[in-house]
């Protein structure tokens, strides 16, 4: 392991003795395939332990269950203060998360920061929600007084990605413990650390033991063994569409239901009468903020006509003063990609798009000196949308940009896709940029700006980006289940059916 990052992770957890899983508050070193994962800089060794093992499953059962129940037992006020706790213990050490995360997740230290105080901000803003989840009383036209009640799921299972997962691991934990469910987080091979010490943080603050779960190991081995086998009542899956359609056809044998959060190709739609430079930088911000690695990256660029041909010089022109390089260093805004196998999937996207017409007004295979990292600059093709570069989410510095000559147009083009996960407008015309955001089929639309995401509003897709809803207030309904209590109050109750003791 990676020196710098031990003793990173030791000032928070200070018998942190490698890489394992973290079950019913103890370290749980894996017996399965040894994981190896570099450093996207240069190359050199970054993470190596082994594989979760199917052992681990039945220790979870045993845990989790009890846990869950120490949880519910607790008042709901109570349970708000512990979650509240996490979140400024979060806080307390943000500097050293976002250093570990920087160089496990091969991000920006700048962009590291900020998404680790968000993390902290979710568990604060979840523990105001903990005695505020309410039922309601139905009116019903009969002598019943009829109210309903949230209740927990029970156990449920995370399964969160590489490109974000520090955020990804609060954006799901904190509204399920907030519901009063316990916790089994896979979050991705590649990706362990942050994780994993947010659950030890969980019980510094006296949360119990087993409430917070991480596993770490593959997706196709542990991962699946914890969908097939494992006591949990939902599945939560943020990652492609192909994977996630797996995960739901086995969640579906089970009858476990499930909340996607899959793929994006959003559309950022520019019309002629926006206002130009915050158009532009918003273009700049869709698409190349965390190297283009995001679900929501803009990474279709729809422009209207008149203004096409200057709009696309001028982002051309701007991707050659981001700085690329070492994800540690403060200057950089562009870090590599964060895997190998990812980087060669861009490299064929770009090598495929060039084949069927597309032309790069910018961007190239950007080697560092001295580095055998995975980089690519940020990169501008000029197509169409029926290019597979427009249709296949390309994860990855990489934009397309399509022509359009009216709204109607524009609004066809943005459709034209597999995915509906979020979308953009910019233009000064009101009343267009309000047809617009209704017209477009995706679970999030920007007017005249691009991905602000706050825990506080719902998020979640249309169509192949996948369903339900994370965040906000649709979150706790996701990980809840709601009773229907009828109590009879008539005095002598109308009853059309059966016998009196007398009677029997």
């Amino acid at each position: 392991m990676n020196e710098q990052v031990e003793r990173l992770i030791r000032q928070i957890c200070p018998q942190f003795s490698g890489v394992s899983s973290y079950i019913n508050g103890q370290w749980v070193v894996g017996s399965g395939e040894k994981i190896s994962v570099k450093f996207a800089h240069d190359g050199s060794d970054m993470l190596d332990y082994l594989d979760a093992d199917e052992s681990i499953v039945e220790q979870l059962h045993n845990c989790t269950a009890m846990a869950q129940q120490q949880w519910s037992d607790l008042t709901a006020s109570k349970r708000g203060q512990l979650i509240y706790r996490l979140g400024e213990k979060i806080a307390e050490h943000q500097e050293i998360l976002a250093q570990i995360e920087s160089r496990t997740a091969n991000k920006p230290i700048r962009d590291a920061r900020g998404e680790v105080a968000k993390v902290a901000e979710m568990f604060c803003y979840y523990a105001g929600w903990a005695d505020k989840l309410h039922g309601e009383t139905i009116a019903v036209p009969t002598s019943h007084l009829n109210y309903t009640v949230y209740e927990p799921l029970g156990v449920v299972l995370q399964i969160t990605p590489w490109n974000a997962p520090i955020f990804t691991c609060g954006w799901q934990i904190a509204p399920a413990i907030t519901a009063g469910n316990a916790v089994i987080l896979k979050p991705s091979e590649l990706t362990p650390i942050t994780s994993l010490l947010v659950a030890y943080l969980a019980e510094q603050v006296g949360m119990p033991k087993g409430l917070i779960n991480v596993v770490a190991g593959y997706g196709h081995t542990i991962g699946q063994k914890l969908i097939d086998k494992a006591n949990v009542q939902k599945v939560i899956f943020v990652g492609s569409v192909s994977t996630g359609k797996q995960i739901a056809t086995r969640a579906a044998k089970r009858i476990i239901p499930c909340v996607l959060e899959l793929g994006g190709k959003s559309a950022n739609i520019v019309f002629e009468d926006a206002d130009y430079d915050k158009a532009l930088r918003g273009a700049q911000n869709a698409i190349f903020a965390n190297a283009g690695q995001s679900c929501v990256a803009g990474s279709r660029l729809l422009i209207q006509s008149d203004i096409f041909d200057r709009f696309v010089a001028d982002l051309a022109k701007s991707t050659h003063k981001f700085v690329v390089g070492n994800p540690t260093e403060e200057i950089t805004q562009i870090s590599p990609i964060n895997n190998k196998k990812q980087f060669e999937q861009i490299c064929a996207v770009l090598q495929n798009a060039q084949k069927q017409g597309a032309s790069i007004a910018a961007g190239n295979i950007h080697p560092i000196p001295q580095t055998e990292g995975y980089y690519i600059n940020p990169t501008v093709l000029i197509g169409d949308n029926g290019l597979d570069c427009a249709q296949q989410e390309i994860f990855g510095p990489v934009v397309v940009a399509i022509p359009f000559q009216d709204e109607d147009e524009a609004i066809r083009i943005a459709n034209d896709s597999q995915f509906g996960l979020a979308g953009a407008v910019w233009t000064t015309d009101v009343a267009k940029a309000h047809r617009i955001a209704k017209s477009i089929k995706a679970g999030t639309i920007w007017i005249n700006g691009y991905k602000t995401i706050h825990v506080s509003s719902p998020f979640g897709g249309y169509k192949d980006s996948g369903y339900g809803r994370s965040s906000g207030l649709a979150a706790l309904h996701e990980y809840s289940q709601i009773k229907s209590v009828w109590v009879e109050t008539a005095v002598t109750p109308l009853v059309n059916f059966g016998y009196g003791a007398q009677e029997a």
